[in-house]
């Protein structure tokens, strides 16, 4: 019991702590000198780092934030000895991982939207799921130039695809909680919606 206890503490520790290097604000601070939370929607997600630095960067911050949130999934499956049958360890990584991205105790708990990292777990969980539910963003996006909507309707069909690849109750309850999670964080881009003045990506 006090092994399975420890192997926990350390792996939802370390997922922490990896989701919450700040790669949007380190890469904002390090290029401009600038605070990427006192720009645009104070955000330290990607789509932020694009209104201050451009596209290049977006896909370079998406990317980061990415393998942040994937690593420690990846890592947590290869090194688990407890649970592994239900693959509970890996999903506490990804949880903790994407609480560490928006909750950085580097930023004092404040930080992005977790949908690029949440998307760097799922891949991490299931590869097929992962590129089916950025396939599904991209092409949302770019039709409706919207990323809010992009990322919400993307991580909203996650549970769904996490059954059809019979993949175990452990990734469905994960994706749930962690679509629920995103759409939370999106409460104010879904107002902006409604009224009308969310902006487009151009």
């Amino acid at each position: 019991m006090i092994k399975v206890i420890i192997e926990l503490i350390i792996a939802i520790i370390g997922a922490y702590l990896i989701g919450s290097i700040p790669t949007g604000y380190i890469v904002v601070k390090l290029f401009t000198g600038n605070d990427i939370r006192k720009s645009g929607s104070g955000s330290t997600g990607a789509t932020n780092v694009k209104r201050v630095m451009g596209k290049k960067w977006f896909f370079i911050v998406m990317f980061l934030d990415a393998f942040k949130g994937a690593l420690p999934v990846i890592l947590a499956k290869i090194l688990a000895t407890v649970f592994v049958s239900i693959g509970l360890i890996p999903v506490l990584c990804a949880i903790a991982a994407i609480l560490g991205h928006s909750k950085s105790i580097f930023l004092n708990f404040t930080g992005g939207k977790s949908v690029a990292s949440g998307v760097g777990t799922i891949i991490a969980l299931n590869w097929q799921v992962g590129l089916i539910i950025a396939l599904t963003w991209s092409i949302v996006t770019y039709i409706s130039k919207y990323v809010s909507i992009g990322s919400i309707i993307a991580l909203a069909i996650s549970p769904a695809l996490m059954y059809l690849f019979h993949e175990p109750i452990a990734y469905i309850l994960y994706c749930t909680l962690g679509a629920l999670y995103i759409i939370y964080l999106h409460r104010e881009n879904i107002l902006r919606l409604i009224n009308r003045t969310e902006s487009k990506i151009r």
